[in-house]
C-alpha cells in the first residue's frame, strides 16, 4: 500500500474528508507508535566513523534512536582486521573507572552522554562517551535503530509494502481520535490495530530473529 492508497482508504473508511496535513499527521503518528513497539530489522542501520586520539566523545548520527551494537575496528582494511565490541555502561561507571581523562587505550565501554553542544548551544543530537579515552585514531562501527523515511514523504515504505494492515489501522485510530468518534467504533478500530500489531510483533520480534535450525519449527500441540 503506497501513501496515496493509504490516504484514500483512511477517508473512505472514516467516511470523512481530511486535509493533506491531517492525513500526514495521522500517518506519522501511527508510524512512530509502530516503530517504537516492534523492532523490525528494517529500522536498523549500520554506519562506520572515526574516533580521534585523545577525544573521549563521539557524536551520534542525526537520525539515531538507540544502539544495537558498537565496535572498534582495529587494523581496519588489512588482513588482520578485528572487531572489538564495546560494552554499554552508565556515564558514572566510565567516570569512576577512568577518573583521569588522560588514561588512554582502546575503548572498552561506551555510554550515552547527553546532547551535543555546538557554539555553546545545546542541540537535539546525542553524544557518546568512551572509556578509556582513545589512544589512537580508530574506525568505529555503530549498528543502531532509527526512524526510516516516512511513507508520507517517500510515497512508499517497507511497512506499507510488507505490513500495511498495522499501518492502516494505526492511522485509522489516530484519525478517529481526531474526529472524536463514537466509543464503540473507536474500540473496534483499536482492537483491529492491536490484532495487527500482535502479528507485526510476531514477525519483527519473533520470526525474523530465529530459524528452524536454531529454534526448531513452529509446533501446535495436538490434543
Amino acid at each position: 500500500m503506497n501513501y496515496a492508497e493509504l490516504c484514500t482508504n483512511i477517508q473512505d473508511i472514516c467516511e470523512n474528508t481530511f486535509t493533506a496535513q491531517q492525513l500526514a499527521l495521522f500517518t506519522e503518528q501511527a508510524e512512530q507508535r509502530i516503530y517504537n513497539t516492534v523492532q523490525f530489522p528494517s529500522i536498523r542501520r549500520n554506519m562506520t566513523g572515526n574516533i580521534q586520539s585523545g577525544n573521549k566523545y563521539l557524536k551520534a548520527p542525526d537520525d539515531f534512536l538507540s544502539v544495537y551494537s558498537m565496535a572498534v575496528i582495529t587494523n581496519s582494511g588489512t588482513a588482520t582486521e578485528n572487531y572489538e565490541f564495546l560494552l554499554n555502561k552508565d556515564v558514572n561507571f566510565i567516570r569512576e573507572t577512568y577518573p583521569n581523562s588522560n588514561t588512554l587505550g582502546t575503548p572498552k565501554y561506551y555510554a550515552l552522554f547527553g546532547p551535543a553542544i555546538v557554539n555553546n548551544a545545546i542541540t537535539n543530537e546525542l553524544t557518546f562517551i568512551l572509556g578509556p579515552t582513545p589512544s589512537a585514531n580508530l574506525t568505529i562501527e555503530l549498528h543502531f535503530y532509527y526512524y526510516p523515511e516516512s511513507i508520507v514523504t517517500a510515497g512508499s515504505s517497507w511497512l506499507g509494502d510488507n505490513f500495511d494492515t498495522v499501518l492502516l489501522y494505526g492511522a485509522l485510530v489516530e484519525a478517529y481520535i481526531f474526529m472524536k468518534g463514537e466509543p464503540d467504533v473507536m474500540a473496534m478500530y483499536t482492537g483491529k490495530y492491536q490484532e495487527a500489531l500482535a502479528l507485526a510483533k510476531r514477525l519483527g520480534d519473533g520470526m525474523e530473529r530465529q530459524d528452524a535450525y536454531r529454534s526448531g519449527q513452529v509446533r501446535v500441540q495436538v490434543t
